[in-house]
This record gives structure tokens, C-alpha cells and sequence, in this order.
């Protein structure tokens, strides 16, 4: 029977309503440490935040958090079967943490693991309890710093999301997934590329300020001897003078006298800061496999093919590494449980190129016709055709029996 009107009104629910006096709690109740950011979002160090570099990191953290990263079952042959409906595969997929989805939380390990070289993933919440045995699910999981090395610990520090504060642990190296960034020779080393870039933007933004900073630098030439004390006060008595008909003038206009000589100091002089930048800049795009275009959108199939396969595969590959390593037993690899990443290529492809590709497809039986709509974001078609992995341009048996 269905819900009367009445009981439907009763059992409504309205955000800016008060239903009962339950909901008070809510207002008196001592919440705990609030925070007018978010914080999960990645914090970074070291000046790169004032960077062009900050735009490297996000881009390629971004393209790595593309792929997807599933728990997943595999046969003999190491080929793909079907997805494993884990507490680990909901939080590579649906929800990392009450904060984070699936997909923000590999944003973060990437950003993390740039800006310190090396990231902690931390499980939080898991079925069994990991000292116990090797064969718990993890429920929850989240990225932290690490503080201090041991020979079997860590000490890493991690967002507690029940008091809201950051927390530092002493936890076994067996149950912390320790991610270290493939780029480390060119990223965080001290004299590496990235590094000097950023030392070099950082002196090139000092030079702007200082020559923003409204100075005059004047050296102001008497024309007499400043040897005595009262010469020295008469000097001083005439700049006085002269900063107050710059500082009173409207338009800024001092005078002086016909036997006085003003030099300014601070007058555009030449450096080689920005040919230095940008020689860096281009050296740390080489080194990292990025092109420029990648940036900018304008990067063809080749370089964007030669961007992923140089530099966000090795760091996808270290992250999965790392999760089949720590968060799968032994037992579980030999019954056929790995984690693997995907990427969905065809998103690469122009519209343009999209109708021969599929009918390439298709016709080869690598995909379905359904396959091909859900790329294209069309629902599937109730066809039983549709779903079938044959080549539609060529007769079905019976069809061929009755044509005979």
C-alpha cells in the first residue's frame, strides 16, 4: 500500500527546517576544531607555491588521477577479469575518506609526493586490525607526511577527521603504503632542475618588487665639501628639502640648484635572470617528458602519447606498486587479486577520427556497440545486437544457411 499524504508531509525533511527538538543537539553541541579551509587540500612548501612550477604539479597530478585504479581479479595470464567489490576498490573508486572521493585522494598523494618527494598512504579504518593479522580490508584511507625514518616504522603525520587536527603516528612500515616520487633526481633533490628554477624565479620576483617599491635611490651631489658637522647638517636639511617638494607635489616635481648633480641609482639594468628562467624552464619540460603544449592544449596525439608513456605512467605504476605490495597479501596475489590502471584512450580522440576508430573497433570485435555508445555518453541501446562481440558487416550463420 502506498505512503498517505500525510504520513509523506510527517516524514519530510528540509535543511532550513527544524523538524524536532532532537536537532538542537546539533546546535549546542560542541563540534569540535573547525577550520575555514579544507584540511585535505594539499598544502605545498619550499616557495613552490609563488611558481610557474605549482602549474607543472597540478597538471600532471590531474593526468595521473585520470586513470582509474581499480582492485581488480586476474587469470593465469595476467589478463584482466573483473573488478573485485572491496573496501579497497570503493576507496580507489567511490570514497577515500569522509573528505576526499576516490579521485581526490590520488590528486593529493601525487601533489604530496612532488612537494616531499615521498607520501604516506595511511589506512585509517579497517576491518581487522593490521597488528592481528595481514588480512584486514581497509574502509578508509588517507595521505600523510613522514616525519621520521626507522628501520621497520614510520612516523608520519596524518589528519585526524575526528578531532580535526594533524596528528603524528608511529606506525609499521608493513601497513603504510610509502610512495616515492620517480622524478625525485629531477623534482626534490636540492641542486636538481626544479629546484634552481625556483630559486631563480624567486630572485626574479625580489628584483621586481625591489624595483616596484616606489624608491627613488637619488645621490644627491652638493657643491660643496661634506667634512664637517655642519656641512653634514646642511646636506641633510637640503635632501629633507628635497623629499618634502616630491612628497607635496602633486605630480611629483622637485627643483634644485643650477650647481647640484642628481644621480639615480635605481634605473633598469641588465641581467640575464629571465634568459636563466627560461633556459630552466625548457630544461625542466625535457626532463619530465612535458611539452609546453600539453599546457597550453595544443599538444597532438605524439606528444601527448610520449607526455603519458614518460611521465604519468611511471608515477601511476608507482603508486599501484605500492598499494599491491602493502594492501594485498600474498595469498591474495596468488588467488588472483592485483591493482591495475586504466585509462580511457578514446577520450584522446578528435570527433573527427571517433567514427572510423569505432567502426575499426567494432568491426575487429574489440567492442560492442553499447561499448561505443557509453564513450560517447549515449545510453545503450535495448538492441540484442548491440551487445553482441561480432563484426555487424558480415551475415550471421543463419543467415548464410538461408541465403544458400
Amino acid at each position: 500500500m502506498g505512503e498517505t499524504l500525510g504520513a509523506r508531509f510527517k516524514s519530510a525533511w528540509n535543511a532550513f527546517r527544524k523538524q524536532d527538538s532532537h536537532e538542537d543537539a546539533y546546535i549546542y553541541k560542541d563540534l569540535g576544531y573547525s577550520s575555514a579551509t579544507s584540511p585535505t587540500i594539499p598544502r605545498l612548501s619550499r616557495g613552490s607555491e609563488r611558481t610557474i612550477v605549482t602549474a607543472i604539479y597540478n597538471r600532471i597530478a590531474m593526468d595521473v588521477s585520470a586513470f582509474d585504479i581499480n582492485h581488480v581479479r586476474v587469470d593465469a595470464n595476467n589478463r584482466f577479469i573483473e573488478t573485485i567489490n572491496s573496501g579497497l576498490q570503493n576507496c580507489l573508486t567511490i570514497e577515500a575518506n569522509k573528505d576526499q572521493t576516490g579521485r581526490a585522494f590520488i590528486h593529493d598523494t601525487v601533489l604530496s609526493m612532488f612537494d616531499e618527494g615521498v607520501v604516506a598512504l595511511v589506512p585509517i579504518d579497517t576491518t581487522i586490525s593490521p597488528n592481528m593479522t595481514g588480512s584486514y580490508d581497509i574502509l578508509s584511507i588517507r595521505t600523510g607526511k613522514i616525519l621520521e625514518w626507522y628501520a621497520d616504522f614510520v612516523r608520519v603525520e596524518v589528519y585526524n577527521d575526528n578531532t580535526g587536527h594533524k596528528e603524528s603516528l608511529l606506525l609499521p612500515k608493513s601497513i603504510v603504503g610509502i610512495v616515492e616520487n620517480p622524478l625525485y633526481a629531477i623534482m626534490n633533490e636540492p641542486n636538481s632542475t626544479l629546484r634552481r628554477l625556483i630559486r631563480k624565479l624567486s630572485l626574479l620576483d625580489a628584483v621586481d618588487e625591489q624595483s616596484g617599491s616606489g624608491k627613488l635611490d637619488l645621490i644627491i651631489q652638493l657643491p660643496f665639501a661634506i667634512k664637517t658637522e655642519i656641512k653634514q647638517k646642511q646636506a641633510e636639511e637640503r635632501r629633507k628639502a628635497i623629499e618634502e617638494q616630491l612628497s607635496g607635489s602633486k605630480y611629483g616635481i622637485a627643483y634644485t640648484d643650477a650647481t647640484e648633480h642628481i644621480t639615480q641609482l635605481n634605473r633598469a639594468s641588465e641581467n640575464n635572470l629571465l634568459a636563466q628562467v627560461e633556459y630552466l624552464t625548457n630544461m625542466l619540460y625535457s626532463q619530465l617528458g612535458v611539452s609546453e603544449d600539453v599546457f597550453s592544449g595544443k599538444a597532438n596525439g605524439e606528444v601527448l602519447l610520449n607526455y603519458y608513456n614518460r611521465t604519468v605512467e611511471p608515477i601511476v605504476t608507482s603508486i599501484i606498486e605500492e598499494i599491491r605490495r602493502k594492501f594485498l597479501t600474498k595469498t591474495a596475489r596468488t588467488q588472483g587479486q592485483t591493482i591495475m590502471g586504466f585509462k580511457d584512450v578514446l577520450k584522446l580522440v578528435p570527433a573527427t577520427e571517433m567514427a572510423e576508430l569505432a567502426n575499426s573497433f567494432t568491426r575487429n570485435e574489440i567492442l560492442t556497440s553499447n561499448e561505443i555508445r557509453s564513450v560517447l555518453g549515449i545510453k545503450p541501446s535495448s538492441a540484442p545486437q548491440a551487445d553482441e562481440l561480432r563484426n555487424k558487416n558480415m551475415p550471421i550463420e543463419s543467415q548464410a544457411s538461408d541465403n544458400k
